[in-house]
């Protein structure tokens, strides 16, 4: 018999708050985290707006009693699986627990840093600065700290990795192979990954405007999300009660281009329609989509002609919330998943910000004003990455 996932819990670290109640005011209040980098030493510094994190790595460090050295990926993924996490880590023990921990930039701020030293005197030592470059390094770190041993693994597949991250736990625990399961992922600002995305020619000199028929490109950001996610025998042992469940989810590649998606949407079509499936449901059952939305000319024109060929005339409620935070890329599905169990809990849409002109190509447009007191019983959410890999959640109210 299938068990069901249901999400308990939830844990964010994003440019618009330290956690799942101040993201939700700013989700509230329109209130954009795109700005100045604050950490991060770059030349772009005031060039190319950023969803940066405001505290520095001490500061989080101190929220979570971890390392201070610690690379700022997994800084602020502690952060975040403290949240989502706290309320139940002592069925660690007792039930079949497990962290599935998504990221792309792993401990690239500390190497970085390393080699700029090393570069101008190479009989530095201290390589203990780059042990932690790879991404499972991260997951170790924070799958040490919070003692969650029974099943530990990361995924990075570009800006599907959260999204996928969630989907693996979910399949776990509906086989009955896990009881309980912290889900997402977090990233980091870097310079190679500041430095790589404008060199793509994609990185919005403005806070970006995604779905609008002007829009520039993307804003790099950074932050993490992770949901708890259990089943029903751990539910009743903890008396938790449930968010919402992960009722769909679907992965595909159109394996058309390493950086761009393919101008139909091949690979998001087959994400949403595989999610649908899976979940039993209709096109019109859905009430609201979490756009992946990342603001670039191609991006949005994919995802929304892949939309129109899902949902045909009837697309639902839609918006990006990527004006918000930019773009947290391997965090992105982790996030989005948060304010996807948001949407479900308080029954409302969150608007698209900073859209002003429909884009020619699409026959349809964003929401734009937030709307609450929504019945919101089934939510999409999109995360399409780099080398075509893409991935759709469905999140579902309970009952």
């Amino acid at each position: 018999m299938k068990q069901t996932a249901h999400i308990v819990h939830t844990g964010i670290i994003t440019a618009i708050g330290n956690d799942t109640a101040a993201c939700t005011a700013a989700l509230h209040s329109g209130v954009s985290g795109i700005g100045h980098s604050v950490n991060l030493a770059t030349r772009w510094r005031d060039e190319l707006p950023v969803g940066a994190v405001q505290a520095d790595n001490a500061e989080l460090a101190e929220l979570t009693g971890v390392p201070a050295h610690w690379p700022r990926t997994a800084l602020l993924s502690a952060v975040a699986v403290q949240e989502a996490w706290q309320p139940f880590s002592d069925l660690a023990g007792t039930l079949r627990a497990g962290f599935f921990s998504a990221n792309t930039v792993g401990g690239m701020d500390l190497t970085e840093s390393f080699y700029a030293r090393f570069m101008k005197d190479r009989d530095l030592t201290g390589l203990n600065a780059v042990c932690h470059h790879e991404c499972g390094a991260i997951t170790e770190l924070v799958a040490r700290h919070f003692g969650i041993g029974g099943f530990v693994t990361t995924i990075s597949t570009a800006c599907s990795s959260s999204a996928n991250s969630i989907m693996m736990a979910a399949q776990m625990i509906r086989a009955g192979m896990l009881d309980v399961a912290v889900a997402g992922g977090a990233d980091s600002l870097s310079l190679f990954t500041l430095n790589g995305f404008n060199s793509l020619m994609i990185l919005d000199r403005q806070p970006c405007r995604p779905f609008d028929n002007d829009r520039q490109g993307l804003n790099l950001g950074e932050g993490a999300g992770y949901v708890t996610l259990m089943n029903e025998r751990a539910m009743q042992q903890c008396g938790a009660q449930a968010i919402c469940t992960v009722s769909g989810y679907a992965n595909a590649n159109d394996a058309y281009h390493q950086t761009a998606s393919s101008p139909e949407g091949t690979g998001n079509i087959l994400a949403m329609r595989g999610a649908l499936a899976t979940a039993s449901l209709a096109p019109a059952d859905i009430d609201y989509i979490n756009l992946h939305g990342t603001g670039t000319a191609n991006n949005d024109s994919s995802e929304g002609k892949a939309v129109t060929e899902v949902f045909g005339n009837s697309v639902p409620a839609v918006s990006s919330t990527k004006a918000y935070t930019g773009h947290t890329l391997g965090a992105a599905g982790g996030v989005e998943a948060v304010f996807s169990a948001i949407s479900i809990r308080d029954g409302v849409v969150f608007p698209n910000l900073r859209w002003q002109r429909q884009m020619e190509d699409i026959d349809w447009q964003p929401v734009t004003t937030l709307r609450t007191g929504q019945d919101i019983r089934h939510v999409l959410s999109n995360s399409f990455g780099f080398g075509g890999n893409c991935s759709s959640l469905i999140f579902s109210k309970q009952g």
